[in-house]
């Protein structure tokens, strides 16, 4: 008898905890622009640093609030294959205001 009530307290408390945790979830999701997303998927992704940054999403992060413009600190990325193709991603998904991001070569 004494092991089924602490399988009920458990299975409870884990019922409990479980719904906390989805209610949180929900509450505190932060939505982050799906540009910055967009940015990291062109650029080579090795989370080499060599930029300056902890890594390829977080230098996307930079390029797409406007902090970094210059493309070429990404070492590995090559213009073809990774620069040009943001750069057009990024002229034709302006900010919300209509402004564009300044990037470059």
């Amino acid at each position: 008898m004494e092991i089924l009530w602490a399988i009920l307290i458990l299975l409870g408390l884990g019922l409990v905890l479980g719904l906390g945790l989805a209610i949180a979830a929900k509450v505190l999701h932060v939505k982050e622009d799906e540009r910055i997303e967009e940015v990291a998927k062109r650029l080579p992704n090795y989370n080499c640093g060599s930029c300056g940054y902890a890594g390829c999403h977080d230098l996307a992060e930079a390029i797409v609030k406007g902090e970094e413009t210059n493309l070429r600190k990404c070492k590995p990325g090559k213009e073809e294959n990774n620069f040009k193709p943001i750069l057009e991603y990024l002229d034709s998904h302006p900010n919300e205001d209509g402004s564009k991001i300044k990037a470059h070569l």
